[in-house]
């Protein structure tokens, strides 16, 4: 092939020095002092490298690596930039324009050996010697712009997808995703899946929301248990095309770790870009969703008792507040159930506190299936654990209290030693009646619960209905009777 050809691009007056000791190297050197007429030579016959300034009239170094790079001629055209020595700034740009390197004006030594490293890397061969390219200067400029709306293009969907962090959980993620991707393209369903919990999000218009479903299970994740959650977006946002072209799935992946999965499913004539822009959403998309992940980890720890797996005290009275307000204005029952494990002391006193917290960690697997969904548990503190029946009376908070504590009378907890750990609880019932706060719903249970302690134990013990304040004068004042009277 003879001596390899390099294209020196340099508009100062010091570019015949710099080519004679290319010459001196064994490179055939091309100069020019225009950056136009360099990037006109270099598409018309690709060089081993070109050597450019960082920053040059007409035509950045940046411009030229990203123009070189998106040609199909020139895209293993090593393109070494030089520009002020020990400028970050400068070496960060020529990186990301994908410069072979960066070296500091007036370094020719170490200019030299990165051309050759360069060109060792990405050595020449005869398909780069094409004749790519033999247009004008004005169509050269219209390319390299056309490169740089691409860029810019890409970058503010990178942008937008980005800016989903601030979706706080996976929950929203879908519909805000689909809010953004339905502005760029249409299509008949997007998805995201990520594990660790098991979720699939889908955005799907409502008279296809079965098939897309079915279809995005395959697509992104075959075995996707059928228990896993699916938060469905349905709008006509998307389209009801029942087919269309291969859904369009990429990893989402963080450093090496894959993290999830995105697709897009085409209609019948996909867009020539929805593959690039799924690729561009795909790698964006880790931050958004470790951030999410992050955030709802937080929020749990935050409202989860760590030994059971319940609801903490705090989060179990905010339920309960709710549950209260919604007694209060439709006028439905909700009754509260306290829990105390019995002789838990002796059993930590006797045993330790490793099967202590045994017996706490079975008691909270036992409660969190013996309830209905609707239901929250709560670890109340030590050996205690509170329990809220929405839309239940006292007769099924009964049946629903004496279930329990034969559930719980017959479970068996084993620790380090052979001998299993026999649990028994007393159970204290409240209904909620006029007047009631969460304060007094949940005192009235405790209240129970200890008259079941000192009856026996393992036992249900009601609470009874507080009783009413005893008339003023005022009241009796202006009571029915006294004002007919």
């Amino acid at each position: 092939m003879g001596a390899f050809e390099v294209i020196l691009i340099d508009p100062s007056d010091a570019r015949d020095v710099l080519a004679e000791r290319l010459h001196m190297q064994g490179y055939a050197v091309r100069v020019t002092a225009s950056p136009i007429e360099g990037a006109s030579f270099a598409l018309a016959d690709p060089p081993a490298a070109v050597i450019a300034d960082l920053w040059m009239p007409g035509i950045s170094g940046v411009q030229l690596a990203r123009l070189l790079r998106a040609e199909v001629a020139t895209e293993r055209v090593p393109v070494i930039l030089r520009g002020p020595e020990g400028d970050r700034q400068n070496r960060f740009w020529a990186e990301r324009a994908g410069a072979a390197a960066y070296v500091g004006q007036g370094r020719m030594g170490e200019l030299v050996r990165a051309l050759a490293a360069a060109i060792a890397a990405n050595p020449p061969t005869e398909d780069s010697f094409m004749q790519a390219y033999g247009g004008e200067e004005f169509e050269l400029r219209n390319r390299i712009a056309a490169h740089l709306d691409t860029a810019l293009f890409e970058s503010v969907l990178a942008a937008e997808v980005r800016a989903l962090s601030v979706c706080g959980s996976f929950a929203r993620l879908p519909d805000l995703l689909s809010q953004f991707v339905s502005r760029v393209t249409s299509y008949r369903w997007l998805a995201v899946y990520t594990g660790q919990p098991e979720r699939l999000g889908l955005h799907a218009h409502p008279n296809t929301r079965a098939q897309c479903e079915e279809e995005a299970r395959r697509a992104l994740k075959p075995t996707l248990a059928s228990h896993a959650q699916v938060l469905a977006v349905e709008d006509e946002d998307a389209y009801a095309d029942v087919a269309g072209a291969p859904p369009i799935v990429r990893d989402i992946c963080l450093g090496t770790e894959v993290i999830g999965t995105v697709g897009l499913a085409p209609r019948e004539t996909p867009h020539p870009k929805d593959s690039e822009l799924v690729s561009i959403v795909a790698r964006e998309l880790a931050g958004p969703l470790r951030i999410a992940a992050l955030v709802e980890e937080s929020q749990r720890l935050a409202t989860t008792d760590p030994l059971t797996g319940l609801m903490n005290r705090r989060a179990f009275s905010a339920a309960a507040l709710r549950e209260v307000e919604r007694a209060i204005r439709y006028k439905s029952p909700v009754s509260v159930l306290m829990l105390d494990v019995d002789r838990f002391k002796a059993i930590n006193d006797k045993r330790g506190h490793a099967s202590g917290d045994a017996v706490l960690a079975a008691m909270g697997r036992l409660l969190g299936t013996e309830l209905r969904k609707l239901d929250f548990v709560g670890r109340w503190g030590g050996e205690e654990f509170t329990v809220a029946l929405p839309s239940t009376d006292l007769v099924g908070a009964t049946i629903v209290a004496e279930r329990v504590r034969a559930a719980i009378a017959a479970l068996v907890v084993r620790d380090a030693t052979p001998h299993p750990i026999a649990v028994t609880a007393s159970i204290g019932l409240a209904t909620y009646q006029a007047g009631d706060t969460v304060d007094t719903l949940v005192d009235r249970a405790d209240r129970a619960m200890y008259v079941a302690k000192t009856s026996g134990r393992n036992r249900v013990s009601v609470a009874p209905a507080a009783a009413k304040p005893e008339p003023t004068a005022d009241d009796v004042a202006t009571s029915p009777a006294a004002v007919q009277h």
